[in-house]
């Protein structure tokens, strides 16, 4: 009876084979991974789930990476309470792992943060869209960069200009993207707090009738165009400690249309 071998020399490692053509890959890797995550929220061990993507750069000689050793990686790191200096370590380990010069990381997760009514005092939770990257290299400082969607309420100020009984409002999305100098300087929840307080009113996740009330007329007594809003957001931004640049975008998905408002800015 034949047997088979199980020992590893039998099996030949193809990706580590030559490529004769000669055509570096800036970037190959995994993406839609999802996988867990201990996130550290303000001194808190928070647990998410995040869709990751890794890839590394490959050299024109070698034929492929080693895609297994990307979720090797995450299974390492699985426990580990992740900061975003954390987060930029992670991704400098993945080099010697893949045996690559420069590499990318990226994990995209909901974060839900308490808020408390304006009026009432409940508390409820709100959620938000965050996303890390760190890009790194063996002869390169290590950049982080963080996005993050914040789900805010916009008063159109024409309509209030002119309409006798009120002014259309509309559900928005600011979408934040900010690269740090020093991933530790960056502060999610004042973060998300400033983009918030730049709309014409913020949303919480549960309101009793005198909330419903305040907000309304807040809103009313605070309205902008999605220009106003855009510019208000990069102004807080930029201000924030450790942010080397930036873009904002704004979303106003129009109550009397049917189509959004848009404005984005980058400084």
């Amino acid at each position: 009876m034949n047997t088979v071998s199980e020992s590893p020399l039998a099996m030949p490692d193809v990706q580590s084979s030559t490529d004769t053509r000669r055509v570096a890959i800036q970037r190959v890797g995994v993406r839609g991974v999802r996988h867990p995550m201990m996130l550290d929220l303000q001194g808190q061990a928070v647990p998410t789930v995040a869709q990751w993507e890794l890839t590394v750069a490959l050299p024109p000689e070698e034929k492929g990476t080693h895609m297994s050793r990307f979720v090797a990686l995450l299974e390492e790191y699985r426990r580990q309470t992740m900061t975003p200096a954390g987060f930029v370590q992670m991704a400098q380990a993945m080099l010697p792992l893949l045996n690559a010069g420069r590499g990318d990381m990226t994990a995209t997760f909901p974060v839900f943060l308490e808020k408390v009514a304006p009026v009432s005092g409940v508390a409820s939770l709100m959620d938000y869209t965050v996303s890390w990257t760190a890009r790194v290299g063996v002869d390169a400082q290590p950049e982080f960069e963080l996005s993050v969607l914040v789900p805010v309420t916009s008063l159109c100020p024409c309509s209030k200009a002119i309409s006798e009984y009120g002014a259309h409002n509309q559900r928005s999305h600011v979408t934040v993207q900010a690269v740090f100098a020093d991933p530790a300087a960056l502060d999610l929840p004042t973060l998300i707090k400033s983009v918030e307080e730049q709309a014409s009113c913020q949303l919480w996740g549960l309101l009793k009738r005198t909330d419903e009330k305040y907000v309304t007329e807040y809103a009313y007594d605070n309205p902008k165009f999605v220009e106003d809003l855009v510019r208000d957001v990069a102004v807080s931004v930029r201000s924030l400690p450790g942010v080397l640049r930036y873009s904002i975008e704004a979303e106003n998905f129009e109550s009397i249309h049917n189509h959004s408002a848009y404005a984005s800015v980058q400084g």
